[in-house]
């Protein structure tokens, strides 16, 4: 019986054309596969997080070329051994956008809001840009997160709701459709 492992993979460094070429092609000729990812360029440099999975051997042999890849395709590599996600967590999965006036704090004050209710913050994505017409500088952030089946989702939409209404956040959260 094959179990598969899994390796969390975390660069960074100057953009260029062709990292995540040159990256996925050197996991693939080890022998693992990307099994989930997140890249993205912030200010001038690459940023990429991948699970990698594959078996003991090619994980190790994985860990082994990092220190060449490095070299090579001029990154930061950081990397942990990880498991698969617990697939028997029951948590409900929904989406959540904000809209704002860009001040500080904005992430910490929905990441406390969740945090103090036990909600999990799985994935996000944040930005700013200029408003049109105007050039007022805005803030938006995504986020999926994962509610405890045991909450009950009017309520915490109306707590939600009342939060963003308080700190002057436009915002909705709905069910994530997958």
């Amino acid at each position: 019986m094959s179990t598969q492992n899994y390796l969390v993979i975390s660069a960074l460094g100057k953009d260029r054309p062709g990292i995540v070429d040159e990256l996925s092609k050197a996991i693939l000729n080890i022998g693992c596969n990307i099994a989930d990812s997140r890249m993205t360029v912030l200010g001038g440099e690459f940023a990429i997080l991948l699970m990698v999975e594959g078996n003991w051997n090619t994980l190790g042999k994985l860990e082994e070329a990092i220190p060449a890849l490095e070299q090579q395709l001029d990154l930061t590599i950081i990397v942990k051994r990880t498991e698969a996600r617990d697939s028997t967590a029951r948590a409900l999965p929904y989406v959540v956008d904000v809209v704002s006036l860009d001040h500080p704090g904005i992430v910490h004050q929905l990441a406390n809001f969740f945090s103090q209710r036990k909600i999990n913050i799985e994935d996000m994505a944040t930005t700013s840009y200029a408003a049109p017409h105007t050039g007022t500088v805005m803030f938006s952030v995504h986020m999926t997160v994962g509610i405890p089946a045991d909450l009950h989702i009017a309520t915490l939409r109306d707590d939600f709701m009342e939060f963003c209404d308080t700190i002057n956040l436009d915002a909705i959260i709905e069910p994530a459709q997958r």
